[in-house]
């Protein structure tokens, strides 16, 4: 009996170490001929209504067996064998009638072979089986069932460890990818509530109480606002005033995701779930479990990814891709988006059920030209993050800056903004920002800085009693002004879309729309 203990010994280590689970299985197989004699056995998983093969050894585990599925409601005796949980000896009048042989058709078997069933299963479900056969026509007894079943319940023990030890693995990359993100985001949450409370105009002291508010609750919310306004800011806030605050804020961008990942990055996928998919991923909703997911440009986002969007907004659960598991999360969802998505639900673009689902209670975002009062303290706040950079810094806003910053129509918002600042600071490396260090205004005519705080009010009057473009006249000839000092070049550091603070296909976007063509 030397050889069965050793086997014995080999199962029980199976048992202990699932992530050999796959490669020792088939030795596992291979250990019972030393104790139950057969030509070929085949272990089984259940997937659904069927049973489809994971291993198979002995002299008849043919290819075409290895590629062999049964369907339950064609074998009453294998359900009664995963019903009962015990091992079953089957006989000639089993295969008898309508039922037939398992492998009919793919095996040439003597009428009244030895055959057995052997269950696989947890206390929660059925998890496949163990097939036996022999060509011999001598019914297995029933002390090689009793026996059977001891490798059964040995094998489905380890297939349990092995899936507690697929999702723990899972769980930990899981964590490994939130503690990345929050050390990331260290004070982003703080930081953003601050920005919002601090704001001077009277709309967006509303808008603050607005986000406060629904940040009690867990509804979705859409976020609204012109390009580089702010809407990751706010969202960020709404995290921060939310209940969520110590889960994680995990944000996507929609449309920096090609079409054909956009499921994979957001619900995760199985290995080999397509081509390049060589190992399991998460997804971001399970990675953002317990907090909250911004998804940015939701505009973007292809209608069969709404779908699945909709129904974990509904139900907090979903498939990854190319599995059947469903994972249930508990994630806060808010959308964002610059473009019109009622003209997108117009256009056959976007779901018209997912749009009232997220704009339960939309958040209105106004753009920087119509909340002036808040530039010169959004200005300080960015020169305050941006002080130590490469050795440069502090900086002061002159009197004249502040006039020059208030008086710009902003058709870029906060990001045109942050990017003009960072431009005074580099040719400005310290000390005191006038208006000469700014830069012209991207769209306008650059006008020479008054010498003093009076002659830049004076100017800045001046500007306010003159004829004011209409906003897209005025973003139109910020892209080409963008344009002409990138010589038409789009991507790249020197770049227009660089300048801009724009992807660079979103800017192409805007050049299409406004029939603008590169000259380069």
């Amino acid at each position: 009996m030397v050889g069965p203990v050793e086997d014995l010994r080999q199962l029980a280590a199976l048992a202990v170490r699932p992530e050999a689970f796959q490669e020792l299985l088939e030795g596992v197989l291979g250990s019972l001929a030393s104790v139950i004699p057969y030509d070929l056995a085949v272990m089984y998983a259940l997937e659904g209504d069927e049973l489809v093969v994971r291993a198979a050894d002995g002299p008849l585990a043919t290819p075409e067996v290895r590629h062999h599925t049964l369907t339950l409601k064609r074998f009453p005796t294998i359900r009664r064998a995963l019903n009962t949980r015990r091992a079953i000896a089957l006989t000639e009048d089993n295969h008898a009638g309508s039922e037939g042989d398992p492998y009919d058709g793919v095996l040439d078997l003597p009428h009244g072979h030895s055959c057995m069933v052997i269950p696989l299963y947890s206390r929660e479900k059925s998890l496949g089986l163990i097939t036996l056969d022999r060509r011999e026509c001598v019914p297995y007894s029933k002390e090689s069932a009793a026996l059977a079943d001891v490798y059964g319940q040995l094998v489905s023990l380890s297939m349990m460890f092995a899936e507690q030890a697929r999702l723990l693995a899972r769980y930990r990359a899981q964590l490994e990818q939130q503690n990345r993100l929050l050390v990331e985001e260290v004070g982003g949450a703080s930081v953003a509530c601050r920005r919002i409370e601090n704001a001077r105009s009277a709309s967006m002291r509303h808008l603050a109480t607005l986000a406060q508010q629904v940040a009690a609750s867990d509804l979705p919310v859409l976020i609204r606002g012109e390009t580089g306004s702010g809407k990751e800011v706010l969202a960020n806030a709404v995290h921060g005033w939310s209940p969520r605050v110590d889960g994680p804020f995990v944000k996507v961008n929609c449309a920096a995701i090609p079409e054909n990942l956009v499921e994979s990055e957001l619900f995760g996928h199985v290995k080999g779930a397509f081509s390049g998919a060589v190992k399991e991923r998460p997804g971001r909703f399970v990675t953002a479990n317990g907090g909250t997911l911004l998804l940015d440009e939701i505009g973007d986002m292809p209608l069969a990814a709404q779908a699945k969007l909709l129904r974990v907004l509904q139900e907090g659960s979903f498939e990854p891709l190319g599995s059947d598991r469903t994972v249930r999360v508990d994630v806060r969802v808010i959308a964002a988006s610059h473009v019109d998505l009622e003209r997108a639900i117009h256009d056959g673009r976007f779901r018209e059920d997912l749009y009232y689902r997220l704009a339960a209670f939309p958040l209105d975002i106004p753009p920087l030209r119509e909340r002036l009062e808040d530039v010169v303290p959004m200005a300080e706040h960015i020169l305050e993050q941006l002080k130590g950079r490469q050795g440069r810094g502090p900086w002061q806003l002159s009197r004249a800056a502040k006039y020059e910053l208030e008086g710009r129509p902003w058709p870029g918002n906060v990001r045109e903004l942050a990017n003009t600042l960072e431009r005074a600071t580099i040719v400005q490396p310290a000390g005191v920002i006038d208006p000469v260090h700014l830069g012209p205004a991207l769209g306008v005519t650059p006008k020479s800085p008054g010498p003093s705080a009076n002659s830049a009010a004076a100017q800045l009057q001046g500007a306010r009693s003159a004829q004011v473009l209409s906003f897209e006249d005025n973003e139109r000839a910020h892209l080409e002004r963008a344009l002409a000092l990138t010589q038409g070049k789009i991507y790249g550091p020197d770049g227009a879309a660089k300048l801009l603070g724009l992807k660079p296909t979103t800017l192409q976007s805007k050049l299409k729309k406004h029939g603008i063509h590169r000259s380069a």
